[in-house]
């Protein structure tokens, strides 16, 4: 099925065409606009939902000309099909100067309806619409309850947040515990849940009621504890491929079970960040959820973040390393004062801060799109107190 937005000022003659579009069963019209909008307005429309057909007026030809020229230009690959209230041989051939060639005129009868959708289909099967979206995904895992991994994933979060042109979005995906809505106190009674089971009406107007902005960052919290949930994975894909295109950073806070909507969101990331602490406990419980991410195919993607580090911790960075298999792109020093003070006042730890500056250099080292090499897996530390049948296969 099509998706499609129709721009019509004559509210009348939009309906008309919405209704001769349901009937063909072949076209979803997501939004109807009765005006001619700015290109900003346009650009969230497209960016809320993608549509392949946008079928524009020519009551105004010179409005719909500059449309015209700003979709080819923004929307590659979006079909523009001309809309008239009658055929006019002056109002057609501004159309066609246009560079539409596909028009529909009142009445709309099925045959015309359905030989321009017949055309309109083969131009997308040659050239399909692409809409501009990130790449920039990143889970945040944590190793074993408590370790830090929703204060680390915020403070990152909110350091892309803060670069030049970066828009940046943290949705807190642990129904079990989560614990944004608390660190920042946040009053907006819609949840993640909420945006998941609306992924299919989003709007430029609904989605600003459903997340809550901290300075730049948006914010979608995990609601009440709702440990029996289960999130559709086909509404999961409508949230964040919405949330791809609307945003240049995604970050998504994981509650360690390892559901199934976790391990797709880890399935769409660039980057999983499994964050522990180094510690017996935290470090065998990381290594049996790699051992396990490995069914996915997903090491490849994994990255460990070493969290309240001390000066001289019972494991090096390269010890650590050795036993999990996968590279150690971060470590973070305990700053007990510093998380509570932001706790506290519900926001992010100070970027001025020497925890700040770290949270941002990490934050530009993720988004910089930086290789890191594969650790190559040795004989490891035989003082580690775990059995041989525990160990990370080859």
């Amino acid at each position: 099925m099509f998706r499609s937005i129709i721009i019509c000022p004559d509210q009348a003659l939009g309906q008309r065409l919405a209704a001769a579009m349901q009937a063909t069963g072949h076209v979803e019209v997501c939004r109807t606009l009765d005006e001619y909008p700015a290109p900003v307005d346009l650009i969230r429309s497209l960016r809320a939902h993608a549509p392949e057909i946008i079928f524009l007026s020519f009551e105004s030809p010179d409005q719909a000309r500059e449309l015209v020229k700003f979709l080819e230009a923004e929307a590659a690959g979006v079909q523009v099909i001309g809309l008239l209230k009658k055929y006019d041989a002056a109002v057609l051939l501004e159309t066609m100067r246009s560079g539409v060639r596909e028009v529909l005129a009142d009445p709309f009868d099925t045959r015309s309806v359905m030989e321009s959708l017949s055309h309109v289909k083969t131009m997308l099967d040659r050239r399909p619409v692409t809409h501009e979206s990130t790449n920039q995904i990143f889970t945040f895992l944590p190793s074993k309850a408590g370790v830090g991994t929703s204060t680390i994933a915020l403070n990152v979060s909110a350091a892309m947040a803060r670069r030049p042109d970066t828009n940046a979005i943290l949705a807190d995906f642990d129904l079990n515990s989560g614990m944004l809505r608390f660190m920042l106190k946040l009053k907006n009674e819609y949840s993640v849940i909420d945006a998941v089971e609306h992924s299919v009406h989003f709007d430029e107007h609904l989605w600003p009621q459903l997340v809550t902005s901290i300075e730049r960052l948006d914010v979608l919290h995990a609601g009440r504890v709702n440990p029996n949930h289960r999130i559709d994975p086909a509404q999961l894909g409508n949230l964040v491929s919405f949330m791809r295109r609307n945003y240049a950073a995604l970050c998504f806070d994981l509650s360690g079970n390892l559901e199934r909507y976790s391990i797709e969101l880890m399935m769409e990331s660039k980057r999983v960040l499994l964050v522990c602490t180094p510690e017996v406990p935290s470090l065998h419980l990381a290594r049996e959820k790699i051992h396990f991410l490995r069914t996915f195919d997903l090491q490849g993607r994994m990255s460990v973040v070493l969290n309240r580090c001390h000066k001289k911790p019972m494991f090096s960075k390269e010890q650590v390393e050795e036993l999990l298999g996968v590279p150690v792109i971060q470590q973070f020093a305990n700053d007990y004062l510093g998380v509570n003070k932001a706790l506290t006042a519900g926001t992010c730890i100070a970027p001025a801060s020497e925890m700040g500056k770290a949270f941002t250099q990490f934050a530009e080292d993720l988004l910089e799109k930086r290789m890191i090499k594969p650790v190559e897996k040795k004989k490891f530390l035989e003082y580690f107190a775990v059995t041989p049948r525990a160990l990370v296969e080859e």
